[in-house]
């Protein structure tokens, strides 16, 4: 081969190199985009099951309170502390997951 056919060779190497990079540096970047959405969804998911955890507990703990049938007439103060607990708890767990 003679010189101007090496430079030409070599040329359209370089060329496909740079393509090469710059398609790596795009995968890059959207790779890292793509690791934080999925950080952000995961998290996202774990506040949800926290929420619904949270819903759950407040619907066992309304079924407790509905069923209780005490002698002495005392339901609607019990129930109003119950609620007040928890109205409390509530808070707490939002105070914590800040």
């Amino acid at each position: 081969m003679d010189q101007e056919a090496l430079k030409t060779n070599l040329n359209g190497l370089e060329r496909k190199i740079l393509v090469l990079l710059n398609e790596h540096k795009h995968i890059k970047d959207e790779n890292k985009g793509l690791k934080l959405e999925n950080y952000e969804l995961k998290n996202d998911l774990k506040r949800r099951d926290e929420q619904l955890a949270n819903f759950k507990n407040q619907i066992k703990i309304t079924k407790i309170v509905d069923h209780i049938n005490p002698e002495d007439g005392s339901v609607s103060e019990l129930k109003r502390k119950v609620d007040e607990y928890i109205r409390e708890i509530d808070k707490c767990i939002a105070h914590l997951s800040r």
